[in-house]
């Protein structure tokens, strides 16, 4: 089984104050890895560590998949809902990575973006505002958007947060298609529930003490 990234004796941290500290593990093609942990446990933490947007205090991480093939889904709550855009400009803008030094998309990130819009069952929100949707709708775009980086891995931040009960089991279920399709998946998420219905490791995050357990 191939290794996609190594996590080894990591610290991670803000201004010389560890939030993680000593933490290993793999993430491997075809895993979906729920984290589990309450509020201050360092879940946002790895994410910024495992995205790169902070630097580890000890330790490391490797990666042996381009960095820019991690496609990220973000806390809807971080995410302007009133941005003037469209369904289809949103999930367009996460070919970024693929555009380069070019001043536009091309014809094959525009399929792309279209076929993901495919993918989440969303291609009929295409051209209504971002900011008219429901709860749902909107996350399947983030979702559709993340795809759009990336055919490898998925980081995302607390997706079923705010979503009621019908909506999360229709994005948990979206979820586990994807995976079946061959995607790996790291999700975060304080939701205890979660991991009963997807899943094949749980990496259970809590304070200093981090356990990693397989999902049967």
């Amino acid at each position: 089984m191939k290794t996609f990234i190594k996590v080894d004796h990591l610290h991670l941290g803000y201004d010389n104050q560890e939030v993680i500290n000593d933490l290993s593990f793999d993430i491997n093609q075809g895993d979906f890895i729920t984290v589990l942990g309450q509020n201050g446990a360092g879940k946002s933490t790895l994410i910024k560590g495992l995205l790169g947007l902070i630097k580890p205090m000890e330790g490391q991480i490797t990666y042996y998949i381009n960095e820019r093939e991690i496609g990220y889904m973000p806390q809807e709550t971080k995410v302007d809902r009133h941005f003037p855009a469209s369904v289809y400009e949103i999930v367009l803008s996460g070919a970024l990575n693929r555009v380069g030094y070019r001043p536009f998309f091309n014809s094959k990130e525009k399929k792309l973006a279209v076929e993901c819009l495919k993918t989440l069952h969303i291609e009929n929100l295409k051209n209504n505002s971002f900011g008219e949707l429901s709860g749902g709708q909107r996350q399947k775009v983030l979702l559709a958007r993340a795809l759009c980086a990336t055919r490898e891995c998925l980081v995302l931040d607390e997706p079923s947060n705010n979503l009621d009960y019908d909506s999360k089991e229709e994005f948990y279920t979206v979820l586990k298609e994807l995976h079946q399709k061959g995607l790996t998946i790291i999700m975060i998420t304080h939701d205890l529930a979660s991991h009963e219905v997807i899943g094949n490791k749980i990496l259970h995050l809590d304070k200093n003490n981090y356990r990693m357990e397989e999902v049967k």
